[in-house]
């Protein structure tokens, strides 16, 4: 009866257009309601102690880093790195694209930042070169979900903070899988590449590599110190997300000077905006997550999925489905924040290694960026390349698959995420 009031009052909510936040909080009053326990000074509570959050200070600085990154040049340095590296092979641009992305990854964490910065500036060179719009949109939307796999990742802050999780080894479990996933990239890509005769561009010297590589080197710098800072104990996670947002401060401002104080302030508006949005998010969910508890919402799905807690992968592969269907209707923050509490202590108690199936689970989630009808990140590269939706759908498909595949080889073999924990000392 709880499950079934929790997911009609939600879905009803989210169907007439109320927002997921909101919907969230009519979730919790009406478990309330439910339990004859309405207090509107425990809800409000609540609210606040979603957001009162040391760990989660990380959000904030990571998203204005994502920002300053995109507004100060970094970004753009990396991109054109890449591009007198590799852009000279057949598709080069597709595998900048692929190069790019993991660079962006391990400096912003956030899929939208990086996918909106790659599209930008690659969609419009891959253009004139007569790529296919569908499978150029397709590649860079799929390379933009590298960003919260690989350190630093803003969903892995949030499902650490929400589930209690060390957040320093989910940032460590990313690292292997992030590059599998690059790697699947470009075997897909370069079939793409040979079966439609994509141009080759003309190679770049050594000396415009040398220039474009000492022009990058200060925005290269930015993971070493942080992934370096996280690994010898220098500083946590949070205390990493001021470090990367101070540090790419300094470089757009005084070292590229790319940034001018009146666009600064813009910068700031924006990230102070998303940052509001995330946190409201945060603090309606643990008021949701408050009631849930109260409910005993996890006990019941325990003794729905019994029978499965005893069987561990197939246990994964349920939760997988299950995760990939809401993927479609729900964006990755709130999926975290509503399923995170209620799966993390089934998971447990089949047996699972905690930051294993988190990780696993923020994977699946960065799947459903990339399905329709929501696809955030689809409908970034659609609307920043001015492109339909349908030939982006068709051309991210055989990434997807591809994924889905890794997706599969890490629930069969959970060493793929977990052995790096041990190589890197987590």
């Amino acid at each position: 009866m709880t499950i079934a009031l929790f997911l009609c009052v939600l879905f009803a909510a989210m169907t007439v257009g109320v927002p997921i936040a909101f919907a969230l909080m009519l979730t919790a009053l009406a478990l309330m309601v439910q339990l004859d326990f309405f207090d509107a000074q425990l809800l409000a509570q609540n609210v606040q102690a979603g957001f009162d959050s040391f760990p989660l200070l990380a959000v904030p600085f990571f998203i204005l880093a994502g920002e300053l990154m995109n507004a100060g040049g970094l970004s753009r340095r990396i991109i054109e790195l890449a591009r007198v590296f590799v852009g000279h092979i057949q598709g080069g641009l597709g595998y900048v694209a692929i190069a790019a992305a993991v660079m962006l990854a391990s400096m912003s964490g956030s899929a939208i930042a990086d996918t909106a910065a790659l599209a930008t500036l690659l969609l419009p060179m891959m253009r004139k070169q007569h790529y296919p719009d569908g499978s150029s949109a397709g590649l860079i939307a799929s390379g933009g979900i590298i960003a919260p796999i690989i350190p630093p990742s803003m969903p892995m802050v949030i499902y650490g903070v929400t589930t209690n999780t060390s957040i320093s080894k989910l940032f460590l479990a990313g690292i292997v899988p992030g590059v599998l996933m690059a790697a699947a990239l470009v075997l897909v890509w370069r079939r793409i590449a040979g079966r439609t005769a994509l141009p080759v561009a003309e190679k770049a010297s050594w000396t415009q590599r040398w220039h474009a590589l000492a022009g990058s080197v200060w925005a290269l710098m930015l993971p070493v110190i942080i992934i370096g800072g996280l690994r010898f104990g220098l500083f946590t996670p949070t205390e990493a997300a001021v470090v990367a947002a101070v540090y790419a401060l300094l470089v757009a401002t005084v070292v590229y000077r790319e940034l001018r104080p009146a666009a600064l302030y813009q910068v700031f508006v924006s990230a102070a905006k998303t940052t509001g949005v995330v946190m409201f998010l945060c603090g309606a969910a643990t008021a949701a997550s408050y009631m849930i508890t109260l409910a005993d919402l996890p006990g019941e799905l325990a003794r729905s999925f019994g029978p499965l807690l005893e069987h561990r992968i197939l246990f994964m592969l349920v939760v997988a489905v299950f995760l990939l269907a809401v993927g479609m209707v729900m964006d990755l923050t709130p999926t975290i924040l509503i399923l995170g509490p209620v799966l993390a202590p089934l998971a447990a108690r089949a047996g699972l290694d905690p930051v294993y199936f988190g990780f696993i689970f923020i994977f699946i989630g960065c799947l459903g960026l990339l399905t329709p009808p929501v696809g955030t990140v689809l409908n970034v590269v659609a609307g920043v390349g001015r492109l339909r939706m349908e030939p982006v759908v068709r051309g991210v498909l055989p990434f997807l698959a591809v994924y889905l595949a890794l997706l599969l080889l890490m629930i069969l073999f959970p060493p793929i995420v977990l052995a790096p924990l041990r190589w890197l000392g987590g």
